[in-house]
């Protein structure tokens, strides 16, 4: 049974109903209080019934919950619960075996920002909570996720996680890709993206007067200045990647029409190129796909990341892009 927030609660007040010496705790007593406790914490929640009442008893009683031992007290011909041990409750007993579990899953995950910067508190945290709640040290690791910790930039991440949930404005000294010259520009951080294993930072951009992106491993200088911050009015980041690849916003989306070979399609198929993916037609040697994108940069190096195995068939423009990129590139190996 997953220990989610409602369930706690519901264990919670089950606890507090069979420790009580003063009532007498019958099944509907007990549905009642869960289903009061419920709605207090969350006014939408349309409570539980008796069967899942039952299951919640059952997993306190198991060893996977807290190994409680109750009494069911026979009262006529009803039954009232409670524990045997009047002094017994939940609160004093340690992690059962799904909580520990989860927490230790957790820990994992934590454990991918080990070693970088300004992340040390990573290490002090998954060690107290080994210590406080007596988890196995040195468990076997069993996920791992993709990352450069290497890159340069990263110790940037705190101090613009921290000025966007602050509301902090930055100045920044940045020296873009295709320029020599450092910039030094004002920057109100709203939004922070890994894409390609690299960051990003989106915000109010004072020289351009727009939102723009900046890339973290660019950044020569970051410090927070006093300056009133503009607040992000214009932009829903949860909408704002739904037409794009990658992290660049340019123009209109657009249909962008893809004739994949068909021995590829089942990749494409599992992890598809974008959400927008749609299969517009099925032969026997390809597969033509459609999408609702904004042009990038970050789209053509997609698609050219599968060579000759995808050819783009609209728009013209991204078409002829493609084209000559592949040109100039054959042209170095003449």
């Amino acid at each position: 049974m997953a220990t989610n927030k409602h369930a706690i609660i519901r264990y919670r007040t089950l606890d507090k109903c069979f420790s009580n010496r003063g009532r007498k705790y019958y099944l509907n007593d007990l549905l009642d209080a869960c289903n009061e406790a419920l709605f207090e914490e969350d006014p939408n929640s349309k409570g539980i019934k008796k069967r899942q009442l039952y299951d919640d008893i059952r997993f306190m009683e198991s060893e996977a919950g807290y190994a409680i031992e109750l009494e069911k007290k026979k009262d006529g011909r009803d039954v009232y619960y409670r524990y045997v041990d009047s002094n017994f409750t939940i609160k004093e007993k340690g992690l059962n075996s799904s909580e520990a579990s989860q927490i230790n899953e957790a820990l994992q995950i934590l454990a991918r920002f080990k070693g970088m910067p300004q992340f040390e508190w990573v290490d002090e945290l998954a060690a107290r909570l080994e210590s406080s709640f007596g988890l196995k040290e040195g468990a076997d690791k069993l996920i791992d996720f993709e990352q450069n910790k290497y890159l340069r930039g990263l110790e940037h991440i705190t101090t613009l996680f921290n000025a966007s949930l602050n509301k902090r404005v930055c100045k920044i000294k940045y020296k873009p890709f295709k320029l020599n010259q450092e910039q030094e520009l004002i920057f109100h951080p709203y939004y922070l993206k890994q894409y390609n294993n690299r960051w990003f930072c989106f915000g109010w951009n004072e020289e351009l007067k727009k939102i723009s992106n900046l890339a973290l491993d660019r950044i020569i200088e970051l410090k927070e200045i006093k300056k009133k911050y503009l607040t992000n009015t214009k932009e829903n980041f949860d909408e704002y990647f739904e037409d794009i690849v990658g992290v660049t916003a340019i123009g209109e989306a657009q249909k962008v029409i893809l004739k994949v070979e068909s021995d590829l399609y089942p990749y494409i198929e599992t992890k598809p190129l974008h959400g927008s993916q749609k299969v517009v037609e099925k032969a026997k040697d390809y597969v033509v796909l459609s999408f609702e994108l904004k042009l990038n940069y970050e789209l053509e190096s997609l698609i050219l990341s599968h060579g000759e195995r995808i050819e783009v068939l609209e728009p013209n423009l991204l078409k002829t892009k493609i084209k000559d990129r592949l040109l100039k590139a054959s042209g170095r190996y003449k």
